[in-house]
């Protein structure tokens, strides 16, 4: 019986399961050492080119208060590591220390947010099942009755945390450690890469609904881009990002079933290697 075929694969002239498979991977530029990282381990070909860049936020004033005030929260939640990284150097620069968040107790939306924390010396006491906003809110829901939470994240984002957890009688302040934006210099990168025969991925990869949005920004209007990404596989890192790509008239052929790094790298793996190639 003759191998299936696979989406633009060519013969693999190695043993590794992904070899001949070209990958976009478009995380921020500081962090996509590790998706970059696991692919290539896999034998695939990997092209760097971000579809978001993290800033400051315009002000940080309301962070500034909400740091120099943690002893007077219940819990503070982390929904990303950009967050955690914002909030830390901040503390830095206002020379407060972990001792700052004693008796404030923390949730983490995942493991990777949950490592950052951790090496950072603070203890975290709550990781959801599933690392989505409304899994958080199952996690704490019962939790945060009459309690003062602060919630540190990105300026544009879902407020499913907020609304739900102030509905089960929180008293929730959000504040805003930094902001994405879509980075100009990957424009033309990007169409680069489409039109190259050579170069043109066979699969990109997001790894949040910022980089679904920033992604079909760089491409241009929707019926061009589709066009621009025929016989292309779109792989999501988790449900929000993958309903983001289809509002945005996209595909979703690979969804990640652990929503993490290794998760959407196994996900990619069992799609497009030869069976049991990953295992």
């Amino acid at each position: 019986m003759s191998e299936q075929k696979k989406p633009g694969k060519k013969k693999p002239s190695t043993s590794l399961p992904l070899a001949g498979i070209r990958i976009l991977a478009g995380r921020a530029r500081h962090q996509a050492g590790a998706l970059s990282a696991q692919l290539r381990r896999l034998g695939a070909t990997v092209i760097e080119i971000p579809f978001i860049e993290i800033r400051k936020p315009r002000s940080f004033k309301p962070l500034d208060e909400a740091l120099r005030s943690l002893g007077n929260y219940d819990w503070l939640i982390l929904t990303s590591v950009n967050g955690v990284e914002a909030m830390w150097d901040r503390m830095a620069k206002l020379r407060l220390t972990k001792t700052s968040l004693a008796g404030t107790r923390v949730a983490a939306i995942g493991p990777a947010t949950r490592q950052a924390i951790e090496k950072r010396g603070a203890k975290v006491q709550v990781v959801p099942r599933e690392y989505v906003a409304e899994s958080v809110v199952h996690s704490l829901k019962n939790k945060v009755k009459g309690k003062r939470v602060l919630l540190v994240r990105a300026k544009v984002a879902r407020d499913v945390i907020p609304n739900e957890l102030r509905q089960a009688g929180a008293r929730v302040d959000v504040v805003e450690a930094y902001e994405t934006v879509t980075p100009e210099s990957s424009r033309r990168r990007l169409q680069a890469a489409l039109e190259n025969p050579r170069r043109r991925p066979n699969v990109v990869t997001f790894t949040s609904s910022s980089t679904a949005r920033n992604f079909s920004e760089l491409l241009g209007s929707p019926r061009k881009g589709a066009k621009k990404l025929n016989g292309i596989l779109m792989a999501s890192i988790g449900p929000v990002t993958s309903t983001t790509l289809r509002q945005l008239g996209m595909r979703v052929d690979i969804a990640a079933k652990e929503f993490t790094i290794p998760g959407l790298v196994q996900a990619i793996g069992e799609t497009l290697a030869p069976r049991g190639a990953t295992r």
